[in-house]
């Protein structure tokens, strides 16, 4: 069992000692202490970042009767999740500012979350998945709940129920497949499959277990959550959203559809289809809207469905493809929220409340276009290289994909609007007679906004290195 720890979890044995720390803290310590939550926090990230190097990746380890693994591939994703973290506990200053009595709470709910994504990517076993697929559920409940009023309460509920439903057809997809193969461990069932011809209850069990999984991807047809939650939620807590989460279902998405449910070709095709309609729904929906968060959330699921419908066309090539699309969208993403956590979760987040907002906020709006680009998929960013990457991924699967590739590039072309949309406002003209102020900014939101859009530049320029990085992850997994 110490061999284990120190293999495989390590990182997360120390995030769980700080998870302890801060809920002992909150509970003696007086609210008035409430930054001294977020420095915890952050050296408690570090700390784990720094005991990744203790994890075993070559070769690959076992670890808990089978049920925890690590290689390379997780190693990545774990360290993916803990750079996000890091990054979202930066930007939650503002947030804990509000809400003092609950900081140390707050905090290691977000390190719970944290904590459960890592088992997620590294379970090797459904039952371990479950498990911590309801402990990232659950954290990301209560941190959608953390702020007052009617709007975050019922982006909670609505998460809360969705979660539920999708835990419900993840089980008894679970339960098909136990029954058809005797075992909940991955490598257990793959062995059992290439050994076996498969059936039809093989194929209806994959594919309600992918559908569970997807839910948390906004994937259809669980994809209308996202419009009310990111409407009703903090920026600070979208940060974390639209990255951690997304993360850690791709992580175990990719690896289920290439080991226990990669005997299922009629998947493949499910899950295309079912990528195809939600990016057309993303993008069409946001188009008429006005809202900045809820065009970020149709953003947000068009995206999750590109590259769902890459992972869903296994093969190392395709697999090194979703992975630099990963990352590529999370850096943005971050950056993104980092920038609208300056403008102040008070104000509108209408595209006309951001009017002429350059002239006050020349760098942070600079920065900020550069970001909202890279999603759009303009050249010179890492979102250009990302989409290119994509779509040869997908050409190269055979021509049977070749419909699904056409109608991602027509989608792809009509989100350039809503993001032009978000663009535009910024940069007309304003009466000086409006009230159009510079932001409240502090150290940490800065960082954020120029580290994303800097990253997402130098990716767009030299992708080499971490495209060789990503093809030799997606080939040891």
């Amino acid at each position: 069992m110490i061999n284990d720890i120190f293999n495989i979890l390590l990182p997360q044995f120390v995030l769980g000692g700080f998870i302890i720390l801060l809920l002992v803290l909150s509970m003696v310590l007086s609210p008035r202490l409430y930054k001294y939550a977020r420095i915890i926090t952050v050296v408690g990230i570090s700390s784990a970042v720094a005991c990744l190097s203790t994890v075993q990746t070559d070769p690959q380890y076992f670890g808990f009767r089978n049920s925890i693994m690590s290689d390379s591939y997780t190693l990545l994703f774990d360290f993916m999740i803990l750079c996000c973290g890091f990054l979202v506990a930066l930007l939650s200053k503002n947030l804990v500012q509000k809400h003092k009595r609950s900081a140390f709470t707050y905090f290691a709910i977000l390190l719970t979350a944290i904590f459960g994504a890592m088992n997620i990517v590294s379970a090797n076993d459904f039952l371990t998945l479950l498990v911590s697929v309801e402990l990232l559920g659950f954290s990301t409940y209560f941190l959608l709940s953390v702020s007052k009023g009617y709007h975050s309460k019922e982006a909670a509920f609505k998460y809360l129920i969705t979660s539920a439903v999708s835990t419900g057809i993840f089980l008894f997809g679970v339960s098909y497949l136990y029954g058809v193969t005797g075992s909940l461990n991955f490598t257990t069932i793959y062995e059992y499959i290439t050994k076996n011809e498969t059936s039809l209850i093989y194929t209806i069990s994959a594919i309600m277990i992918i559908l569970g999984l997807a839910s948390k991807l906004a994937v259809f047809p669980f994809a209308n959550w996202v419009i009310d939650v990111y409407k009703g939620t903090e920026t600070s807590t979208l940060a974390y959203l639209s990255t951690i989460p997304k993360l850690a279902m791709f992580g175990i998405i990719c690896r289920l559809m290439v080991f226990p449910l990669s005997n299922s070709f009629e998947i493949v095709f499910v899950i295309a289809v079912l990528s195809l309609i939600t990016a057309l729904w993303a993008n069409t929906y946001a188009i008429r809207e006005k809202n900045v968060k809820v065009i970020l959330a149709c953003s947000s699921s068009a995206n999750a469905s590109y590259a769902l419908l890459t992972a869903s066309l296994v093969s190392v090539y395709n697999l090194s493809t979703v992975i630099f699309y990963l990352i590529c969208y999370v850096i943005m993403n971050i950056g993104v929220f980092a920038y609208l956590n300056m403008y102040g979760d008070e104000k509108s987040f209408d595209v006309n409340a951001f009017k002429g907002i350059y002239h006050k906020n020349h760098g942070h709006t600079a920065l900020y276009t550069i970001l909202i680009i890279g999603l759009a998929g303009i050249p010179i960013t890492s979102g250009f290289i990302a989409k290119i990457y994509l779509f040869t991924a997908i050409a190269n699967s055979g021509l049977v994909f070749v419909p699904f590739l056409l109608g991602l590039l027509l989608l792809m072309v009509l989100a350039l609007f809503y993001y032009l949309k978000i663009l535009m406002p910024l940069f007309s003209e304003y009466d000086k007679n409006t009230t159009v102020e510079k932001f409240n900014t502090n150290f940490s939101q800065k960082f954020v906004v120029a580290v994303s859009a800097i990253i997402t530049v130098l990716l767009g320029i030299c992708p080499e290195m971490l495209i060789e990085l990503c093809r030799f992850i997606a080939y040891n997994i």
